[in-house]
């Protein structure tokens, strides 16, 4: 294990262009196996999502290479219906596969999902809405199996506007006979792109102004090739980097309406934004104040993805915050780690009460999934001193070359080994002013 070392209280001046969207592109990589043809995704990430996708692709009989920054799948020849669990069982997107191969194959089998610990993030409303098209779904101890050669369209009301779950129903009823709604789906934007990469391989998907998703069962696919829209949760956590800093960062290809929300609480923490033409910049040199409550919602609410990087800005902002998390209850576990660099943060259960430090204080601590990562990444660049940032390889799940982007900005990042630290330690040599020890747990 290696560990990333940050030299933190440097403002951040710059420009940064974003990625293709992470939440976007995984479950269009798995819309590529609906058509026994040539999807193309360009603007596509280099991510390790991305990466796992493509091996669970290959490992189903697919054909996958770069072009450039477009990433081509030929889905032609697909030989299984299984998904392996050394694949499968790593990721969180791996479940949409299970509405992809319905569709495809009329069968499946996957290991229950991966990726971050995050609390409960049960796969009942996926099933549900699956057994409603006319799947037969059993449940193992290890995996999930799934049959439904002729699934059927049909009504589906979701009990909550779960994101996965809507995906994974509009994979299934693509190619399903008859005409499927679904009810209370979710409003993410990634779902509305979701839908536009299906219509330019011609499925026939209307999204109602009341939040309804009607599919129409086709008969085939055809070839596309799609434009990824940037990334929201990647464009949200740089300007909070520029902001937490006290420096200025410009985001360049802003996807501005999918930001109300994350802009207001922006500006209400009184960070200055400046909008230039597809470009805006965050300028943090003014200092900025805690807010009355931060609550995430579905979209178009706040995001939880971005709720603990503002975490850590709302730790050294002035005045007093409150965050409410309803989405995953166990999106607090960076609390810890960021009260080891002095913040002043009160958790009681889903609310976290932050008392606002003007500056925090390098530390060894450690990353146990992707935002949190990111959270204390930006942790790293605000305090004084040195962090050490163990488990941060969370971030590449969803981040393309962030460290690069970040010394672009003059951050100062480098990777250390841990068996130096580990040297130094048997050595007794004396550890650097402000850290404390941090052990390690699963």
């Amino acid at each position: 294990m290696e560990c990333i070392e940050i030299r933190g209280g440097k403002p951040l001046y710059g420009t940064v262009k974003l990625q293709g969207s992470k939440n976007a592109v995984l479950p269009m990589l798995a819309g590529c196996i609906l058509h026994p043809g040539v999807s193309r995704l360009e603007h596509c990430p280099r991510i390790r999502d991305v990466q796992d996708s493509i091996r669970l692709l290959e490992a189903l009989g697919c054909r996958v290479w770069w072009e450039g920054s477009c990433l081509a799948v030929d889905a032609s020849r697909i030989c299984t219906w299984k998904i392996p669990e050394e694949i499968g069982a790593r990721m969180r997107s791996s479940i949409l596969f299970l509405g992809a191969l319905l569709g495809r194959l009329g069968k499946a089998c996957l290991p229950y999902p991966g990726g971050c610990v995050l609390g409960a993030r049960p796969i009942d409303l996926h099933l549900e809405g699956l057994r409603k098209l006319g799947a037969r779904i059993e449940e193992s101890a290890s995996c999930i199996r799934a049959e439904g050669e002729r699934l059927r369209g049909t009504e589906i009301s979701l009990r909550f506007p779960s994101v996965g779950a809507t995906e994974n129903i509009l994979l299934a009823a693509v190619l399903a006979d008859g005409e499927t709604v679904i009810r209370n789906a979710a409003r993410e934007p990634e779902i509305g792109e979701l839908c536009r990469f299906l219509q330019e391989k011609g499925a026939d998907i209307r999204i109602l102004p009341e939040g309804e998703i009607i599919i129409r069962g086709s008969a085939r696919l055809q070839d596309s090739r799609h434009e990824l829209a940037a990334d929201r949760i990647v464009a949200g956590t740089y300007l909070l980097a520029g902001a937490v800093t006290g420096g200025r960062v410009t985001v360049e290809r802003m996807p501005f309406s999918h930001m109300e929300a994350v802009c207001e609480v922006l500006k209400e923490t009184g960070i200055k934004l400046e909008k230039n033409g597809a470009s805006l910049t965050a300028d943090g040199s003014g200092g900025y104040c805690g807010i009355e409550l931060l609550e995430t919602a579905p979209y178009p609410g706040f995001p939880t993805d971005l709720q603990s990087p503002m975490m850590t800005l709302l730790s050294t902002a002035r005045g007093t915050s409150r965050i409410r998390e309803n989405i995953f209850e166990s999106r607090f576990k960076i609390a810890r780690q960021l009260q080891r660099m002095g913040a002043d943060i009160t958790l009681t259960g889903r609310e976290a009460i932050i008392c606002g430090i003007p500056k925090l204080r390098g530390a060894e601590v450690e990353a146990f999934e992707l935002r949190g990562a990111a959270a204390l990444v930006l942790a790293g660049l605000q305090a004084g001193g040195v962090t050490k940032i163990s488990g941060y390889r969370y971030i590449y799940r969803g981040y393309e070359q962030i460290f690069e982007s970040l010394k672009e900005l003059g951050a100062d990042i480098r990777q250390e080994p841990v068996s130096q630290r580990r040297a130094a330690f048997v050595k007794g040599l004396p550890e650097q002013a402000g850290t404390q020890s941090v052990t390690a747990k699963g």
